[in-house]
């Protein structure tokens, strides 16, 4: 039997149901991660050792090792998840706003987060944390905007690139409003967001004294 052959997926598994997380994985994952990140509010990331985290969760080293290959890949692993989640909350539950992303959502969840945000810079894991939600909130906004009548007309490549600059603003406004304060509540960061979000994306008109023109813009483009 031919690699292709082994590995094509019969019409058996296309129309299987998605299979359901084992309930003692997903509680096994829970305590992991919950037990890290309290873990981080107590002490500098790189203090803490894989079997801190089991004392802290209970879960044996071997039951560890068959989820993750160390405390960075349990972190990394729980924000990617989270992210992944959150991003896609909008298209999932089948929201018929015009909203791209759950801006209110995401801020109500991260206001209990101070503590753990200064946990994240004293660790040094903002950078990784901070691109793996712009990849995905990029995406899950490329989506949102595909799914929206109001962004009907623009094309793929300049959704691509507004959905990148924008997933890009969204963690930026979250970074601010985590280091001032929660400087307004969540809905009102939600306008705000999407004030700028579709002034953005609306068409401008081209003023008749430009000097340059339409069709010269066209072409450079």
């Amino acid at each position: 039997m031919s690699r292709k052959a082994r590995w094509a997926p019969s019409n058996a598994d296309r129309l299987a149901a998605p299979r359901k997380p084992d309930p003692r994985v997903v509680r096994t994952r829970a305590a992991l991660g919950e037990a890290l990140v309290r873990l981080m509010h107590e002490r500098p990331f790189a203090a803490i050792t894989v079997q801190h985290v089991l004392d802290r969760a209970q879960v044996a080293r071997s039951t560890f090792y068959a989820h993750y290959n160390g405390k960075d890949d349990l972190f990394l692993s729980d924000v990617d998840e989270f992210f992944e989640r959150m991003a896609t909350l909008l298209s999932r539950r089948g929201d018929a706003a015009d909203r791209i992303a759950p801006v209110r959502e995401l801020f109500a969840h991260v206001a209990e987060w101070r503590e753990f945000h200064a946990a994240l810079i004293t660790s040094g894991k903002v950078h990784d944390v901070l691109q793996l939600g712009q990849g995905h909130f990029a995406r899950a906004i490329d989506r949102r905007l595909a799914e929206l009548p109001a962004a009907a007309g623009l094309l793929p490549a300049r959704r691509s690139a507004l959905a990148h600059a924008l997933a890009g603003a969204l963690l930026s406004l979250l970074s601010w409003w985590i280091d001032h304060r929660a400087t307004g509540s969540p809905a009102e960061m939600d306008d705000l967001y999407h004030r700028m979000v579709w002034c953005g994306i609306s068409p401008r008109p081209v003023h008749a004294a430009s000097t340059v023109s339409r069709s010269t813009i066209s072409r450079r483009v």
